[in-house]
């Protein structure tokens, strides 16, 4: 092991577990947690922005979206290109109801690296989501090793700053899946981000860590963090039986993050995850160490992370842009 991952590994045995961090109970029994130096508390668990729009009626969209925000999960995650901008659509939809955008502090992405195509990103966003102001703005899918290069270079950032200074964004963040190295790159340009989203899943303690890697340079830097990925994406962990959806959870919330963004596409999965949110105390070390050890081998050769590793969960637009094909 090199002195570099060795001194990382050894910041993270020392960030504290979730149940240490200054978490607040909410009348609806979901804890919440600061953003990092924002001064912004912000639910536990997120709605994830894909998932919400993928039932065909959007109507069940607009009841998931509004029974999550009832019962304390009002952290909205989206995207500029999910569903081609449908997801957008749909949640500002729901959130133009009832005055339900004045309850949940409102995420989403912007996918071009240039300046004028970030702008672009950020009207269509404004106008899909029917708000005047996007709570958390941040860069999508900073998968490749030449992102931080290309947005400072191409404007992406300039954008978003001047955004920013328009009052159209309030925070700025970036998300990313491949490696922890290309966030690091991230984390160490002259910025202040106030957010940083990546994988944090029981499979991740063991292969190429945001854990161990990523989480104790925002603890450092005082940036929130997203977690993403909880279940591993694609759920093959869960189907294979390897592991829980119970321990998926108790593990990504026992973490020093923000907040974690789970994909919930009906009421079924809603009450599940408000049951665990609800119910949940964190791991101790001990717990922690058992859960890892017995996912060694799995964990350890990234059978169940081929987003760190392959292509295959990159969306096309940022593909495209990088001169791959679609």
């Amino acid at each position: 092991m090199d002195n570099t991952r060795r001194d990382f590994i050894a910041g993270a045995a020392a960030l504290p577990l979730a149940g240490s961090l200054a978490a607040q109970n909410t009348p609806a029994g979901i804890p919440t947690r600061p953003l990092g130096k924002t001064g912004v508390q912000v639910s536990i668990l997120g709605l994830g922005g894909h998932h919400q729009a993928r039932p065909k009626d959007e109507k069940d969209s607009f009841h998931l979206v509004h029974a999550a925000i009832d019962n304390g999960i009002t952290f909205m995650d989206n995207a500029w290109d999910y569903h081609d901008g449908r997801a957008e659509e749909v949640m500002g939809k729901a959130l133009a109801m009832d005055g339900y955008r004045k309850k949940a502090f409102l995420m989403t992405k912007v996918c071009d690296r240039d300046y004028a195509g970030a702008m672009k990103h950020l009207e269509d966003s404004l106008r899909r989501l029917r708000t005047d102001v996007i709570d958390l703005w941040q860069f999508h899918e900073c998968n490749y090793y030449n992102d931080p290069e290309y947005i400072v270079e191409k404007g992406g950032l300039k954008a978003a700053i001047e955004a920013k200074k328009q009052g159209k964004v309030r925070f700025i963040g970036f998300t990313g899946h491949k490696h922890p190295r290309i966030h690091r790159k991230m984390l160490a340009l002259n910025f202040p981000w106030d957010s940083c989203q990546m994988p944090n899943n029981p499979m991740d303690y063991r292969f190429e860590s945001f854990r161990h890697e990523v989480m104790p340079e925002c603890a450092r830097k005082g940036v929130g963090v997203i977690g993403m990925k909880g279940c591993g994406g694609d759920g093959r962990m869960l189907r294979d039986g390897v592991v829980t959806v119970e321990e998926c959870y108790n593990y990504f919330l026992s973490q020093p993050v923000s907040t974690q963004v789970v994909g919930l596409a009906n009421m079924d999965d809603l009450n599940r995850a408000l049951k665990i949110a609800r119910e949940f105390k964190p791991m101790t070390p001990a717990a922690l160490q058992t859960l890892s050890t017995r996912l060694k081998d799995v964990a350890g050769d990234g059978r169940y992370e081929h987003f760190k590793t392959t292509q295959r969960y990159d969306a096309g637009y940022h593909r495209k842009q990088h001169g791959f094909a679609e």
